[in-house]
């Protein structure tokens, strides 16, 4: 069983399900109206511990309604909260998000208390990230901190993993250089790298950008189709399943978590691992909200 710590975000999400994306200057009803538990980071988590692997959290939360109803629920997943601050003069991070009949959605994100953990905070926890198998982490919450807990991890033999969304133009090379495993989307490829994802030989070129950073394995994310790996010479797609999606809120993230938790550090089973978050994914997919999607293991088998 692979520990795992996730150095990130924790959003109370609030999901609107609507017929179709507004226009600009639109005013339409919404069919649904709920709020769930989310953020990369916590959802990444709640996979990863349905899984059955062993997890830790290094995040915040605001002492309000938000935060309290965030800790309740992760705290009934048996998430290692205790790298978890409760600050009083923060709010805590919250996302809305619009869902349309497709599937597909629209998300905007206020931070918040996700981008008040601090560097100290987290070498407060390095015991915790020393412990690990792995670290996750994601771009919802404070970079110098990210960077901070991937060193960390790099100086006790823990492999990190760097999940680059949402999308940022510069991502800091100090962290890139501590990044074992790189898993973006195709449009987050194209931002971290200048080249265009259309077929398996632009993920091929994007890959080797990646790989010349100092990063081990690269796996793109493409819906649909699965995902493409690269790592020392050998590449390829594993396939997604094909289902009826109704909400890919989470897809991404329970990819992340699901895989991680039975990844060997080696990744001599990377391509079992991938079709293993892929299975996950694919059931994700078919349910509604972030952490209420996420299956279990024995959903998954």
């Amino acid at each position: 069983m692979n520990t795992i710590t996730i150095i990130g975000s924790i959003n109370l999400d609030t999901n609107l399900r609507v017929a179709h994306m507004a226009k600009p200057g639109e005013t339409i009803h919404t069919k649904e109206l709920y709020t769930a538990g989310g953020g990369k980071g916590a959802n990444q988590a709640v996979a990863a511990k349905r899984s059955e692997a062993k997890t830790n959290f290094i995040g915040a939360i605001g002492n309000d309604a938000a935060g309290n109803v965030m800790k309740e629920l992760l705290t009934q997943e048996e998430i290692d909260l205790t790298g978890v601050k409760m600050l009083e003069n923060e709010a805590t991070g919250q996302a809305f998000i619009v869902i349309d009949e497709s599937g597909e959605n629209s998300i905007m994100i206020h931070a918040g208390a996700n981008n008040a953990i601090t560097i100290e905070q987290v070498e407060e926890f390095r015991s915790v990230i020393a412990g690990s198998d792995f670290l996750i982490s994601q771009f919802e919450s404070a970079l110098d901190s990210t960077i901070r807990a991937f060193e960390i991890a790099r100086e006790n033999g823990v492999k990190t993993i760097l999940n680059p969304a949402p999308a940022m133009k510069k991502v800091p090379t100090e962290l890139l250089a501590v990044t074992d495993v790189i898993i973006p989307n195709e449009t987050e490829t194209e931002i971290l790298t200048g080249i265009k994802v259309t077929d398996e030989a632009s993920m091929k070129k994007a890959s080797a950008v990646l790989h010349e950073l100092g990063i081990e394995v690269v796996i793109i994310t493409i819906g649909s189709k699965g995902a493409y790996y690269d790592v020392n010479g050998k590449n390829g797609i594993v396939p997604a399943f094909k289902v009826n999606a109704v909400d890919t809120t989470a897809a991404g993230d329970t990819f992340i978590g699901a895989m991680s938790s039975v990844l060997a550090k080696d990744f001599s089973n990377l391509t079992d691992a991938i079709a293993y978050g892929n299975q996950a994914s694919s059931l994700t997919v078919q349910r509604y909200g972030a952490q209420p999607s996420i299956p279990y293991k024995n959903e998954i088998k």
